[in-house]
């Protein structure tokens, strides 16, 4: 199913060389969202639409779309990221790029998942398991039935102090 939704905002961008990070600071600033539009102005440049891996590579020679004609509208017709640079030479490498993520008709950022917490048990499970075989052999003793004889799992954590000792 084809639908057409009409821009519900259009966001301007004066599209020239930069001499700072400002492309990056101005889409982290904003919000797109399915409708709306970008619309750069530029003067004796272009915009070229690429996928990802042109986009950090500043690869400009085979772009999804280019335009040249001073004047360009964009319609984010679809959520998901879309990326943008400069077809002049040398002015990607100097940050005349964008990146923008689109969101979807109902759809919220979604906040960045929490880090990580390590459990000790599975980081010493993992330095055995990188190790010697005689040190996966104690993992395989403690994990077993013996594991809740505590003066037996003492003595396994002695002797993996002993070969990772804490720095």
């Amino acid at each position: 199913m084809n639908v057409s939704v009409k821009a519900s905002k259009q966001h301007r961008i004066g599209w020239q060389q930069p001499n700072t990070d400002v492309y990056t600071q101005w889409a982290t600033s904003r919000r797109f969202h399915v409708g709306d539009s970008l619309s750069f102005e530029y003067r004796n440049d272009s915009v070229l639409v690429v996928d990802k891996w042109d986009y950090y590579h500043c690869n400009s020679i085979n772009p999804i779309y280019s335009f040249d004609d001073g004047s360009t509208v964009i319609n984010l017709d679809r959520p998901g990221f879309f990326y943008f640079i400069s077809g002049v030479l040398d002015h990607c490498e100097d940050g005349q790029k964008l990146m923008i993520q689109v969101m979807g008709l109902h759809q919220r950022p979604q906040p960045p998942p929490p880090p990580a917490t390590a459990n000790p048990q599975d980081v010493i499970t993992a330095l055995i398991l990188r190790s010697s075989p005689s040190l996966h052999f104690l993992l395989s003793l403690e994990s077993s039935s013996l594991s809740s004889n505590s003066h037996f799992r003492t003595q396994s954590y002695q002797t993996i102090n002993h070969w990772f000792p804490a720095s």
